[in-house]
């Protein structure tokens, strides 16, 4: 009789936890979707390779949604299978994140040159027609920046000696003409030379995003 207050406490408990996971990867699921419709330019930046990185956040945040639901109706069941078979998937989720949390840190340093490096790379072998090209001027119209610290970045390119600084820069396109873009001293007055502080932020989420799923990848195969 004494244990009965004592399995029902713990089933409270469990059911909690289980719908607190659950919310878990409803979120996932939300983060998942949300990068494939917005961080799908970062990524493909940043990414030396191709990443399915939002449809793996997806296909977690949908698991996980299924085994939060699994874990209440395990538990409302009293199955000791099917509680053991739950306690075994949170242990796998949990070395996932330890692994997960101990990677970001030790390789944060490697993150942000990455960044730095690739998007580098971007400017050097921009042509104005290749994937990567189109996402940096998606980055720059959208966030109203130009290169990586300043528009001066651009002189450097290929591309500045042939055609000037992208039109992608221009504060005002109707402002902006390709004689303009050659001179790095008019272009000062037509192209935006600062770049804001979420580029950063975006840039290396996207670049955390991407390594973490090339890491998962590699231990796949």
């Amino acid at each position: 009789m004494e244990t009965k207050p004592v399995i029902t406490c713990l089933k409270t408990l469990l059911i909690i936890y289980s719908f607190v996971f659950w919310i878990t990867g409803v979120i996932l699921l939300a983060v998942g979707v949300w990068g494939k419709l917005t961080l799908g330019t970062y990524i493909s930046l940043i990414a030396e390779n191709s990443t399915n990185a939002p449809y793996v956040l997806i296909g977690t945040g949908t698991t996980i949604i299924v085994f939060g639901l699994f874990g209440c109706f395990a538990t409302c069941r009293g199955s000791p299978w099917m509680l053991k078979l739950y306690a075994m998937f949170l242990s796998l989720v949990f070395l996932a994140e330890l692994v997960a949390g101990i990677s970001g840190f030790v390789f944060r340093h490697e993150i942000k040159d990455t960044f730095l490096r690739t998007y580098t790379e971007a400017i050097q072998n921009y042509n104005k027609n290749d994937e990567r090209s189109h996402a940096v001027d998606n980055v720059q119209e959208s966030l109203s920046c130009c290169g990586i610290q300043s528009y001066t970045n651009w002189s450097t390119s290929p591309y500045f000696f042939k055609h000037g600084i992208p039109t992608s820069c221009c504060m005002n396109s109707s402002d902006c003409n390709t004689q303009d873009l050659r001179n790095m001293t008019v272009a000062a007055t037509k192209v935006n030379q600062k770049v804001p502080s979420n580029i950063l932020i975006g840039m290396l989420l996207a670049c955390c995003l991407s390594r973490f799923i090339t890491a998962n990848q590699y231990e796949m195969v």
